[in-house]
């Protein structure tokens, strides 16, 4: 006889739960009960299209016993009271990133979730691509030797009306960079940043952003997060990792899997953001739910959040900090 599906709910109904619901579907050993959000005529909506419940609050979320793990996808300020709303009422989380504003927040995730007796993943989608989870393991076993040099690059423009509703890139962005970085190559021990506006003419904040970091092991990192300019050269670096070893060399780039479409703020769907996601959700419910570890721990998103504001102070600064 069959498991019965594990139940689960969203706080927040925005653009990201159009991809956790289709992951879901396609996730036999789970199913969505219901969903809260802030504004309750997309929350209507929302529930409609994917038939399933309507919490008024999301108190009554959380004490609903048919839901056994919750995933907040709330905005950033809010993610720390969500969490520890769920992990209290006895729920497992998983937490969209970034996680929170700022390491004292992911840290108290963290102490909540040890307290309650509850884990609390990291939405860090983006290692859940197959072809960087091989990456992973050719570099863990050693396959490429020595790690030089690690590249992760993200140059995808978005208008200045959906930028309007994110955080900047460093916040926003270069945090994917991070923890794409951190699960291939391991922490950083310093960083020296830039950032600028060249795209947006009315957001004061920045479109671009780059850094340079030294890693743990002696190798350098570049990462680059940009809604400026989509990278229209015959190889684009649209979303490209690539690390570089004494022995060999790994890579990956979403121009492997594109459709000529449109995507929910892209001028292309690249075949495998959806992917990602539903990798990451089928190893919370396969994997993480059944005791085991996940791809990247609070400690990971901790190290992370610890390097955006590095980033920040670099910039400010216009030093080299130490992380």
């Amino acid at each position: 006889m069959s498991e019965k599906p594990i139940g689960i709910a969203f706080i927040g109904a925005g653009e990201v739960s159009l991809l956790h619901h289709k992951a879901l579907k396609a996730i036999p050993g789970a199913r969505l009960v219901g969903l809260w959000n802030r504004t309750a005529k997309l929350a209507t909506e929302r529930a409609a299209a994917y038939g399933c419940k309507r919490y008024d609050t999301p108190e009554q979320l959380v004490a609903d016993p048919e839901v056994q793990a919750v995933f907040v996808m709330t905005n950033l300020e809010t993610h720390l009271q969500f969490v520890k709303l769920a992990l209290e009422a006895g729920k497992q989380v998983l937490v969209e990133k970034p996680l929170g504003s700022t390491v004292a927040e992911i840290e108290e995730m963290k102490s909540t979730a040890q307290r309650c007796g509850r884990i609390c993943v990291p939405g860090h989608n983006m290692i859940h691509e197959d072809s960087l989870a091989r990456a992973h393991e050719l570099i863990k076993t050693g396959n490429i030797g020595k790690v030089v040099s690690c590249y992760v690059m993200y140059n995808i423009h978005h208008s200045e009306e959906r930028a309007s509703t994110l955080p900047g890139m460093v916040r926003h962005i270069l945090t994917h960079n991070l923890y794409t970085m951190i699960y291939l190559v391991g922490r950083p021990t310093r960083v020296t940043a830039l950032k600028a506006t060249r795209h947006y003419q009315k957001l004061t904040k920045e479109d671009l952003a780059m850094c340079l970091l030294e890693l743990e092991n002696g190798g350098l990192a570049h990462l680059c997060a940009s809604f400026a300019a989509d990278d229209l050269a015959a190889d684009p670096w649209t979303f490209l990792v690539k690390v570089i070893g004494t022995a060999g060399t790994v890579r990956y780039t979403y121009q492997d899997w594109v459709e000529v479409k449109k995507g929910i703020s892209h001028s292309h769907t690249y075949t495998a953001y959806q992917q990602t996601i539903t990798n990451e959700d089928r190893y919370f419910v396969e994997v993480c739910l059944k005791g085991g570890a996940p791809r990247s721990s609070l400690e990971d998103a901790i190290a992370a959040q610890k390097t955006v504001e590095a980033v920040e102070r670099s910039i400010s600064k216009g030093i080299t900090v130490e992380i």
